[in-house]
């Protein structure tokens, strides 16, 4: 993965998650978590989570409003609760949180070091710098609430922060990452999530590094009194030829949006690994055509038909998985296997188990039951040296992509109509309730009544 800064919008959203899903979520991020380790180890966990288009994927997977900045608290808390029983045997611990949460971080991570042997004074600095890095090095309008701290037992780590702008109500997510971290004042982003706000003052670019020299030469000269003068004399020309060259030469430094960040790709769908990552996440709710990539949506359904009944049927046995629920593992397989390309539509992935506000359609708890029993089937015997049924759900991502290319399938909003329609049959739920029966299945069910009881 590339150490680069990028960003996207995020509309802040208010509101909690349901318990009904705020459990599922814990136990589906949690298995996917395991899998990943699984087959890729604990630093490509790591890796995932630093990237910003995976981490919505991720979110919106487990039935989190797609676009919606809570992703960020509800993905970390669901981690936090999901993970920590199974950290012994995982070796991941997941710290902080939200609020006063986040400011137990530094302890957190000195039990973990207690548990591991790990560099806990080294942990907890690093959780301080990364806080006072995006909040007063970075400059962009936004303040911190939210500070995840995901460790390994390795002492590799990764943070997941997230500000808010209450005005503009709009939340900005920072991602870092310490695999090839060497500074943490000189470009140490894995990525910056959120929206553009103007000129941003970025101290931690590495193209920030004169100003930087010239604010520390500032301080040397002066003292806290004559800068705080010499702040309100900005414009006046009466300082010395070394105070104004060290003030024109930080002015002149400062990397501002215009270069921080590169210009998005024409087609937000493709990746294209020269530019920084740039999400832009939408304000509407309803997950509308230009949200997805509809070719990989048809490799999804393709893969679901052709490869789903010579896994899921003479390979898992697994009473009570359909065609619905093949559709749903084909999706979480790409969030298992899929490389960095596959995210960058992350609406797509609410496709698999909804949203809890009802978008793109109710939470088909059913489904979404059904999706964690498989997986944790898979994990139990991929425990005991059986590979097959975790293997299967692999040929599921795999085949997904074979099959894209020239797969077709329904619109999207045939596909939603349909999901829609069959909601109450999936159990489909959402912050409003329960899903009714369609009207016509109430109709038909009372006429088959009134049959039964004429004599």
């Amino acid at each position: 993965m590339t150490r680069r800064s990028g960003s996207a919008d995020l509309p802040l959203h208010g509101g909690r998650v349901p318990a009904w899903l705020g459990q599922r979520m814990t136990r589906l991020g949690a298995v996917i978590c395991q899998a990943i380790v699984h087959s890729y180890g604990r630093e490509e966990l790591l890796r995932r989570l630093a990237h910003p288009f995976w981490f919505q994927s991720f979110g919106a997977v487990m039935g989190m409003d797609w676009h919606s900045s809570g992703i960020t608290t509800s993905v970390i808390g669901a981690l936090k609760r999901g993970l920590t029983p199974l950290s012994g045997e995982l070796g991941i611990h997941v710290c902080g949180g939200r609020g006063r949460h986040s400011r137990a971080t530094p302890d957190e991570l000195m039990a973990v070091a207690d548990a591991t042997g790990v560099d806990g004074v080294a942990l907890a600095r690093a959780s301080r710098l990364v806080a006072k890095v995006d909040s007063a090095a970075v400059q962009d309008g936004f303040d911190l609430y939210l500070h995840g701290f995901i460790v390994s037992d390795e002492g590799q780590w990764v943070v997941v922060q997230q500000g808010m702008n209450g005005e503009r109500k709009q939340a900005r997510r920072y991602h870092w990452l310490s695999e090839g971290l060497k500074d943490f004042v000189d470009a140490p982003h894995a990525a910056i999530d959120g929206p553009q706000q103007g000129n941003i003052v970025n101290l931690a670019d590495h193209r920030a590094g004169a100003s930087r020299l010239a604010q520390v030469e500032l301080l040397q000269a002066l003292s806290p009194q004559e800068i705080t003068r010499e702040y309100g004399r900005l414009a006046v020309p009466s300082a010395s030829a070394t105070q104004r060259a060290a003030r024109a030469r930080a002015e002149a430094s400062l990397p501002t949006t215009g270069d921080l960040f590169a210009a998005a790709p024409a087609d937000p769908h493709v990746w294209h690994p020269g530019l920084q990552p740039h999400l832009s996440l939408p304000d509407h709710h309803d997950v509308r055509a230009q949200d997805i990539v509809l070719r990989r949506l048809h490799g999804s359904l393709a893969a679901a038909v052709e490869q789903g009944p010579k896994d899921f049927t003479e390979l898992l046995q697994i009473p009570g998985v359909g065609a619905r629920t093949v559709r749903s593992l084909a999706m979480v397989a790409e969030v298992l296997h899929g490389a960095p390309c596959r995210f960058s539509d992350p609406a797509r992935f609410s496709l698999a188990h909804g949203g809890k506000d009802g978008h793109p359609f109710p939470v088909p708890t059913h489904v979404l039951d059904q999706t964690i029993g498989v997986l944790k089937t898979a994990m139990r015997q991929a425990a005991l040296g059986n590979e097959e049924k975790l293997e299967a759900i692999r040929r599921l991502d795999a085949q997904a992509r074979r099959l894209e290319a020239q797969a077709s399938g329904p619109s999207l909003q045939a596909y939603l109509h349909e999901e829609r329609r069959q909601s109450h049959r999936y159990g489909g739920r959402s912050v409003f309730g329960w899903e009714p029966a369609p009207a016509e299945d109430v109709a038909v069910s009372r006429q088959a009544t009134r049959h039964r009881s004429v004599p």
